[in-house]
This record gives C-alpha cells, structure tokens and sequence, in this order.
C-alpha cells in the first residue's frame, strides 16, 4: 500500500446507510500513480456503492476522499472528471435513442482520440452515426471505455467492465489497462476475476459486509486469501470439476432449430436441445450469439431456418409467442429486465400475474407463495427490497431468474447469467442450472467466461461466423480447445 502522502486517491472511513441497510461501514481505499488495484468483495459487500461515491454520484455520510493530496468533495460526476477521476460503470451510462457521436458531444469528448481507442479495443469498424440502441452490450462496453480514455484520467475506474465482453476482446482491454498504468496513470479495477486480477493488477483491497477487510499484494496463489476474506472464512467448497455429461437423449427434443439465419451476423444455426440438458453456446463478440437468443425469445423475427418445441414449428413475432412456447430469457443486461423501481415481490410476479385472464382479484395467497419458494431457493437478500434498484448487481440476477422459477420453468434461455457477480452467487447459479435440468427442464446457456462451460453445462455449441462449427462435451470443453473453436481453427462437423 502506499504512502497517504504519495496515494493518488485515498479515501477512509467511508460510510453510507440506505434506510435500514448499511451499505458501506468503513471502507478504505489507496492507489498510489502508475498502480492498478482491484476492488473487490462478494456482491452486497459494497463495492458499487462505494465506486458511486468516489465518483460523485452518491454523497458518503462520513469518511472523506483525498485526490493528489487535497481534500475533495466531488459532488458530481462532472465534479469527479474535473480531479481527473474517470469511470466506466458496470451498467452502459449512454443514452440509447442517440447516435454514439451525439454521445460523445453530450460528454465534450474529442472524436479523434476516441476513434483512436475504439480502434485499439477492438472495434475500429464502429459508425459514430451507429444508433446505441442497435449496438450489442459488449460494444457498449467498448464505447464507454474508448470514451473515458479519450479524456486522458488520471485515475480510471473501471467496474466490472468485462463481465459483458467476450475472450478476445477482454484480452484487449487488460493490455490498454496495464498500459496505461506503465504510463504513469491509475486504476482502480472492480473485478470477480482472479485470472484479470493476476494479470495487470498490483494490489487488492477487499470488501466484506462494508468494510475493508484487506489490502493485499498480488502473487501467486494469493487467489484462496482473498476469497476467505470476500466471504469471512465461511467458504463453500470450490466446483471445480467438470459437470458430468449426459448422453444425448434419444427421442423429440425440447428444443430444435435448423438453419436459424437473421441479419448479417447469424447465417445459418442448427443444434437439438433435450429435456434435462444444459447446452452452452461459446462465441466471440459479433458472432451471432445476441441475434441468437433475440430469435428464440422473440424479440426478432428469423429471415430463414425453423423453430420446433417439442416438435411442433414455432414462429415467434413477439417475446409473449416464446413464453407462450415455454421459452424465458434471462437477458444479459439485468435493466431491460427488471422494474427498476419496484419490490422484489412484484417483479417475481409479473409472469403469475400475466397469466390471468380474466379481470378480478390477483390470488394474492398463491402469488405470496410462489414469489416466497423462488426467494428461498435463490437465497435472495431482501433487505432493501422496496426497490430493485437497491439490491447487489447479484441478487438483482438471483431475481430476472427467479421470476421464471415462479412461474415454471421448461426452456430457459441464459444469456451470460454470471456477468459481474461474485464467486459465491456463480456457485448458486451453478448449482440452480443443474437443478433445473435434473427436474426435466432445457436450459441454453450462453457465456462469455470459457470456464463456465465445463462447470455448469453437458454440452456446447461453439458459433463462429454465424454458424454452429463445432459441438463438445463438457469433459472435453478446457478453455483451450473452446478458445480455438472459437477462432474457427477446430471445425468438425456439429454432432
């Protein structure tokens, strides 16, 4: 840890209380120039909280930031930028009905130095006139960064910004993060990834239940001393062996698609997905995996291919068509799934209550029920359960998939369900996934972390170009092997 004297950023005993839940207690944090650290913790622990604070956007009720030795009262976002304090935030801060050029002039950021960076990430084919809205989030997160580089920080903060990225461009960003500390710049690394951690970070300071708990040089092996501190000793046993694959199963499937095509990128997709399978989908940014899931939730229509649910063709013009079907996504971007501003009760209702047809009084007694079993089983905090605003960006994904829990699950359609969550929400994710299948439902499950595939899925589905090229089971699926299929250097014929 460096000295206060030559930290660039030192905050301490930072608190802040949210009604009744104390969110942050007294946490502490240092980064001394040219140093990437890593924030960290389980989520709840405080970390987002505690961001917003440094950057303006929530006021502490006590503790105080010093920023290049003076004392700040960053009041604002703009405030924070004006001490050189940048943030890339884990949810896009861009707004979708405008062009990624009205953007940047919305924040006085230069296009030059943006298209430079945006380039250097990984998207040097990206339109300034692109609408947002038609951008994938993993180009979003691009956007945001290439942005907040473009307005040369001194300290960068970047929270869980490749939660939404895929392999090739993660490695991408790590090389522009450690570059910018080598030249002299600092970061601040909110991250749930050990193996980011131990590329281009120095230091970590964990969060637990809202206090700093440690501060910790990285090296090898220092992976099992954080996770004890993330979850104070009380660490549930580590998966890591492979989920044991089942044998196909013979018979209709649940889920079968042929020659799926849809815009440019998805061109020609088959798989079977069966009763009690987890099917993974592996694919690098832009491969077709987000037209993919927007066919099959019914959110867009397909130009070409067939749909069958337990062999009967399907055509899905609207998301109630694939409900209707058995089929419920879980998007990648927990806001355009959650009433924001609503308990945690109504937004595990609203299926329940969709499915009443006739006007009169919601069975409340049955709703209470149904809403009370899916918060046990996904052991979801409710404390501050007023507004979902309010919960860990964990325990807001615990209640996207607890809504269909509620409601019954056949075909649920994961899109990167563990993005930006903590090693012990994963683990529950994990354990629920399988559960599910062993009670006869179809999960797909598309993520941008290879190691999940092996941990939680039977098989996977591995999309290059817009097409399936290659199908692995589980046992088989190490991240090399997917990392080459990926790339379109391992084809073999989709079993």
């Amino acid at each position: 840890m460096p000295d206060s004297a030559d930290a660039v950023l030192d905050a301490k005993g930072v608190a802040k209380r949210f009604g009744a839940v104390q969110a942050l207690r007294d946490a502490s944090l240092q980064v001394g120039r040219g140093q990437v650290v890593a924030l960290m913790g389980a989520n709840g622990a405080g970390k987002s909280t505690f961001v917003k604070i440094l950057t303006g956007v929530l006021r502490p009720d006590s503790g105080h930031v010093k920023i290049k030795g003076r004392e700040s009262t960053v009041a604002s976002p703009a405030g924070a930028r004006a001490w050189g304090l940048v943030p890339v935030y884990q949810e896009p801060s861009l707004i979708p009905d405008l062009s990624v050029a009205d953007n940047l002039r919305l924040g006085d950021t230069a296009m030059e130095p943006f298209r430079h960076w945006v380039a250097e990430l990984g998207l040097p084919d990206l339109q300034p006139d692109a609408m947002i809205r038609s951008l994938p989030l993993a180009s979003l997160r691009i956007v945001d960064l290439a942005r907040a580089l473009a307005m040369e920080p001194d300290v960068l903060l970047l929270d869980e910004l490749t939660a939404a990225l895929p392999t090739d461009l993660v490695a991408r960003v790590l090389k522009v993060v450690r570059a910018q500390a080598d030249a002299g710049r600092s970061v601040i690394y909110v991250s749930h990834r050990f193996t980011e951690i131990a590329a281009i970070c120095d230091r970590a300071t964990v969060l637990r239940d809202g206090l700093t708990v440690g501060d910790l040089a990285i090296e090898p092996g220092i992976e099992e001393r954080i996770v004890e501190m993330m979850l104070g000793g009380a660490v549930a046993a580590a998966v890591t062996e492979a989920r044991p694959g089942r044998p196909v199963a013979s018979g209709t499937p649940r889920l079968r698609v042929r020659g799926l095509r849809t815009g440019t990128r998805l061109t020609d997709v088959s798989f079977d997905l069966h009763k009690g399978e987890v099917l993974g989908v592996v694919a690098l940014e832009g491969q077709g995996q987000d037209e993919l899931f927007n066919v099959l939730a019914g959110n867009r229509r397909a130009s070409a291919g067939t749909v069958e649910v337990d062999g009967r063709p399907k055509a899905f013009s609207h998301p109630a068509d694939a409900i209707a079907a058995g089929l419920t996504l879980v998007p990648g971007d927990r806001a355009h799934a959650l009433l924001m501003s609503r308990s945690v009760r109504e937004n595990i209702a609203v299926p329940l209550i969709a499915r009443i047809r006739n006007w009169g009084a919601v069975p409340m007694r049955e709703e209470a029920a149904k809403v009370a079993t899916a918060v046990e089983t996904l052991q979801i905090d409710t404390r501050a359960q007023g507004e979902v605003r309010r919960l860990s960006g964990g325990n807001q994904q615990k209640v996207t998939i607890a809504r269909w829990i509620a409601n019954g699950v056949q075909t649920l359609l994961l899109f990167d369900p563990t993005r930006g969550i903590d090693i012990r929400t994963k683990r529950q994710i994990y354990a629920l996934v399988r559960d599910l299948a062993d009670q006869g439902a179809a999960v797909l499950f598309y993520t941008s972390e290879l190691a999940e595939i092996r941990l939680a899925c039977d098989r996977a589905v591995v999309i290059f170009n817009g097409r399936v090229v290659d199908v692995i089971d589980a046992a088989e699926a190490d991240e090399s092997t997917l990392m080459r299929a990926a790339y379109g250097l391992s084809e073999r014929a989709p079993a």
